[in-house]
């Protein structure tokens, strides 16, 4: 609203000049609106006089019905209207002023911290809608209210429009999910309980680790990236401090950090995207069937950042054993076994066997190979309906392949992370060979 009052002084301004006939007509048109906006958001906030004083201008602007005054009286009300903008804006930039001081005082009298920005490195940011609980030392009350009475925390997080993270209780809540073990599938049950984070955890990503000490308990949250001095990427990270021992209760300290949060978001809110990737035309079918299992493991901000750091997937690849009833397990990834229906079980073991691949185009080469494979997993051999799949599957002018593929991804990947899932299924390029990329010394067919 203030930037308005600037914009109009300025255009009443300006009609004291000798200005085309079209310029007064902008004018009484842009006047119009604007002061019919400005008398709404007053009537809304209950100042009355200042919303029928905008009303009554809006009228004497309106360009519909003309209201005659003669050039020198119009004058006169354009100067006029000019110093009653330009007052306004003064008098509402004084009085935010002092509301901001106000608001950010807290019940006690102190003041807020002079400068409460951390610089760390980026890879400690957060989600623009995430505070973390950090503690460099431990304070008992604190620990104990995080811990038997999350819903307080999540009560007010939902008021101010954040999302509240203990660090080690999302870890407990990661492990309860299996998103560890989705990402690392190597991982045994003991290693897993092994996992764990404490409150100090992102202290350690600090540009200046001296700001150690400052940040004793409180959470953080993510203001701003930029690139530093130094040529790499930093993340501001506000603070906010909390403390069961300063003479404060702890609700007036959650409403004052409430306010502060608001105020400053008010200025430099910044949304960032978690790091995304769309799947293909052909799987996005069967990715929805498996979403709830998926988005378990594509939390973004500090679960995704944590994930990253305690767990770095690796090239430890299972081998995969294909039993004598034709069970697809991998006895590496704790006797994980993959299970699809039986035509695309067949495919996947044709794609197998040629670890040269095959182009889709080729597929109808491979029909009676298919059809032999597919026979020996139905025990009733195959009818007429079975083979006419069969047939469907091989035909490249089809979308039977792509389908089936996709389905034998999508196995894969309910059950680990893509970063090792991408050397089980079957993938190429287009126009390319598709093939399994998973080296034929780690294949056993018993």
């Amino acid at each position: 609203m203030k930037q308005i009052y600037l914009i109009l002084a300025a255009m009443m301004l300006l009609c004291l000049a000798p200005m085309p006939y079209g310029y007064f007509m902008l004018v009484r048109f842009v006047a119009m609106v604007a002061f019919g906006v400005l008398a709404y958001q007053y009537y809304k906030n209950r100042k009355t006089v200042a919303a029928c004083t905008f009303g009554v201008l809006a009228l004497l602007f309106q360009p519909f019905y003309k209201i005659v005054l003669g050039r020198a009286l119009w004058n006169i009300v354009d100067v006029v209207v000019a110093i009653l903008l330009i007052a306004l804006f003064f008098l509402e930039k004084r009085m935010e002023g002092k509301s901001r001081v106000f608001q950010s005082l807290p019940p006690d009298g102190h003041k807020e911290l002079e400068d409460n920005t951390y610089e760390f490195q980026l890879n400690g940011r957060l989600a623009p809608k995430e505070l973390v609980y950090v503690a460099s030392e431990e304070d008992k009350e604190l620990t104990d209210l995080f811990e038997t009475k999350p819903e307080v925390l999540e009560g007010w997080g939902q008021m101010i429009g954040f999302h509240i993270i203990y660090l080690p209780m999302l870890m407990e809540r990661l492990k309860k999910k299996e998103v560890l073990q989705y990402r690392a599938p190597y991982l045994s049950e003991i290693e897993l309980n092994n996992i764990s984070i404490g409150n100090d955890f992102l202290l350690q990503y600090l540009d200046n680790p001296e700001d150690k000490d400052k940040l004793r308990h409180g959470f953080i949250r993510t203001e701003d990236i930029h690139r530093g001095g130094d040529g790499k990427d930093k993340a501001v990270n506000r603070f906010y401090p909390l403390s069961s021992k300063s003479g404060e209760p702890l609700g007036d300290q959650l409403h004052r950090i409430g306010k502060q949060i608001t105020l400053e978001k008010g200025k430099h809110d910044l949304y960032l995207e978690g790091p995304t990737g769309a799947p293909d035309d052909d799987t996005n079918i069967l990715l929805e069937e498996v979403k709830d299992r998926i988005e378990k493991l594509r939390q973004r901000g500090i679960a995704e950042y944590i994930l990253e750091q305690l767990i770095h997937p690796d090239d430890r690849l299972s081998r995969l054993v294909v039993t004598t009833d034709y069970r697809i397990v991998l006895p590496d990834y704790n006797d994980m076994e993959i299970k699809v229906e039986p035509l695309a079980k067949a495919i996947y073991l044709l794609f197998l066997k040629h670890p040269e691949g095959i182009l889709f185009k080729q597929l109808p080469s491979y029909r009676d190979e298919l059809a032999e494979i597919y026979s020996q997993l139905r025990p009733v051999g195959l009818t007429d309906k079975a083979k006419q799949s069969v047939e469907d599957v091989t035909n490249p002018l089809l979308n039977s392949i792509n389908e089936k593929c996709a389905r034998i991804r999508g196995a894969f990947l309910t059950k680990f992370d893509d970063y090792m899932a991408q050397h089980y299924y079957i993938y190429g390029k287009r126009g390319e060979a598709k093939k399994i990329d998973l080296p034929r010394d780690l294949v056993v067919w018993e």
